[in-house]
């Protein structure tokens, strides 16, 4: 089952057309996307049922975030090891957590804005939404707990990041828009593997990030047990998995986005996104 946030409204997606669900339940479930998390086992139980209704077709650039108002949104460093290599770091044995803070997670098709003088830098990653509220859980029930899979950039700006010690991980990853998620939400059951999925992204039209997930050092489903073990992830929680490397701070020289710049960021069975990079003078 695929669902989205069509201009705000919770949708089941089917081919090019789009089920309403709060129409197509006759008000059983809310339109608000984020609120069908806490109801998750509910609706996919209900779902099934709208799988005869005719889709409407519908305009894509209506599409919002599928978790767009997270209580809480993690992401996980150094979870690849080429990319614990290109940023001259250790590869960690535990989950290194940070926050985006939900005030960043934009949907699948925006303009950024760059920080003045800044270092603006891309991660494309695997993001997993909490569908069920994951506590103490072991490893083997992880991928019971998530509600599906979609598409994540990373937007970090590495000046405001890497500014003091400690490093200010939370701050330089959750600038405005720096949170894209889309294009809509993937659950487990449509991929024939969801622990290996291709992962990549490029920069107007040259690629510059492409990996497997089967690579991350710490799996969604390890995530999960490990993270739950601290803190309980509640329904709609959202987890940036970790990018691989290619990131411009990896590079020599370093690279970063500028304005004009389209970043394509895409994860295998679920879709792509696309944000174009734009300075506060930009119209």
């Amino acid at each position: 089952m695929r669902i989205g946030n069509l201009d705000g409204r919770l949708v089941i997606l089917s081919g090019a057309g789009a089920i309403d669900v709060e129409l197509a339940s006759e008000s059983r479930f809310s339109p608000d996307p984020q609120a069908i998390y806490e109801r998750w086992a509910e609706f996919t139980a209900w779902a099934p049922a709208a799988a005869g209704l005719e889709p409407t077709l519908y305009n894509a650039g209506l599409l919002g975030a599928p978790a767009p108002a997270p209580r809480q949104s993690f992401g996980i460093g150094l979870n690849y090891r080429d990319h614990a290599k290109e940023s001259g770091m250790a590869v960690p044995d535990q989950p290194s957590v940070f926050t985006k803070f939900p005030s960043c997670i934009t949907g699948p098709y925006t303009d950024v804005v760059l920080p003045p003088d800044g270092h603006t830098d891309w991660e494309v990653e695997l993001v997993a939404v909490i569908g069920t509220l994951a506590w103490q859980v072991d490893e083997d029930e992880g991928w019971d707990h998530v509600a599906g899979l979609t598409v994540g950039q990373d937007i970090s700006e590495r000046r405001i990041q890497l500014a003091g010690q400690p490093p200010q991980f939370s701050m330089g990853k959750s600038l405005p828009g720096f949170g894209p998620t889309g294009p809509w939400l993937v659950t487990p059951d449509e991929f024939a593997d969801p622990d290996d999925l291709e992962l990549g992204c490029a920069i107007n039209g040259e690629d510059v990030q492409k990996s497997r997930t089967s690579h991350l050092i710490i799996s969604v489903p390890q995530l999960v047990a490990k993270m739950s073990a601290v803190l309980p992830l509640l329904p709609g929680d959202v987890i940036f998995t970790g990018t691989p490397a290619g990131v411009g701070l990896g590079r020599d020289p370093q690279r970063w986005l500028a304005r004009g710049d389209e970043l394509v960021s895409y994860v295998e069975g679920i879709g792509e996104l696309r944000q174009r990079f734009v300075t506060g003078t930009d119209s």
